[in-house]
């Protein structure tokens, strides 16, 4: 039969007890998770979660809860005989505490490296190395005023034709004493396929040219254009690009560009939600480059993910 101290009595190891916080920190790491393929917020909430509910867990594990009163002062001593003097003690740490930190501290080791390397390959190369050279279409005078232009380029010649692209150029004259040009991509903003022009297409007038870059270029003009079509499933756009029927959620992509020795030079394309007015007046609302099917203003946007650098 054990004895106990009659002045401190059966001695117990203070046990942690259940704990709500382990779920906070699977629930923010869900979040977390979750947010990398939709938004970036989602991913900033369950980051703050996880943060906030580790920290409470640690804090528990230690035995020095958040928000802990310090111990009530003990009664004052009755007459008789003084105490016999005892060393103070200093906070004990249990075994099941000891084990529960060690393991916790070894598994975020392991699930670190776990986890970032994948992380870091998944997330990080797109952000890597996107910045395309500009590419030059020739001189101005294949771009007749008001006309529409069929013309098939090369991004990188350097990887064939599997970076061939096509825009619909016209020039719309003079803005401010430069020259203004409308450069519309071919790819639909349903799902990506080639939209059409709605006009006669001349191809007994197409050329052929190598600019001073190396880029081969070809132009086919199209007459009386009213609009863009895509064959594969109906999406309808007018002459600038804005969606008039059909899937799309947006208007078709543009392209910026630049006037450099009397050549057209071909900048960044960049997504369109909508155009005001047309031609050199237009007012274009732009954003950046995003893929076909996506919602890039008003609240649909948030459902979607985040967009790496093109």
């Amino acid at each position: 039969m054990s004895r106990v101290d009659p002045e401190q009595g059966e001695h117990k190891p203070d046990l942690p007890g259940p704990s709500v916080w382990p779920i906070g920190v699977a629930v923010g790491v869900a979040c977390l998770l979750v947010g990398l393929v939709i938004s970036w917020w989602i991913v900033a909430i369950g980051g703050g979660i996880s943060i906030v509910f580790g920290f409470l867990w640690l804090s528990d594990l230690s035995g020095h809860p958040v928000g802990a009163r310090p111990a009530a002062a003990p009664p004052p001593a009755t007459t008789g005989p003084p105490p016999a003097q005892r060393r103070p003690e200093g906070p004990t740490t249990t075994r099941s505490g000891f084990l529960s930190v060690a393991t916790l501290g070894l598994g975020g080791v392991i699930g670190a490296l776990v986890s970032i390397p994948p992380i870091f390959l998944a997330i990080v190369p797109p952000f890597l190395k996107q910045s395309k050279k500009p590419v030059d279409l020739g001189p101005l005078a294949q771009f007749p005023a008001g006309q529409w232009v069929v013309t098939t380029f090369m991004l990188d010649p350097s990887e064939g034709a599997v970076s061939r692209r096509t825009a619909y150029i016209r020039y719309n004259g003079p803005l401010k004493g430069q020259p203004s040009f409308t450069i519309i991509s071919n790819r639909c903003a349903h799902l990506g396929c080639p939209v059409q022009p709605l006009g006669l297409v001349q191809p007994d007038k197409t050329k052929t040219i190598s600019t001073t870059g190396g880029e081969v270029v070809t132009t086919i003009p199209v007459l009386a254009v009213s609009g863009f079509s895509c064959p594969c499933h109906g999406g309808a756009y007018d002459t600038e690009g804005n969606r008039t029927a059909g899937p799309p959620v947006r208007g078709l992509d543009r392209y910026e560009f630049s006037i450099k020795n009397g050549h057209l030079i071909l900048g960044r394309n960049y997504s369109v939600s909508k155009v005001d007015g047309a031609g050199a007046g237009a007012r274009i609302h732009k954003y950046d480059l995003t893929g076909p099917g996506q919602h890039i203003d008003g609240w649909e946007q948030i459902f979607y993910p985040i967009q790496p650098p093109h």
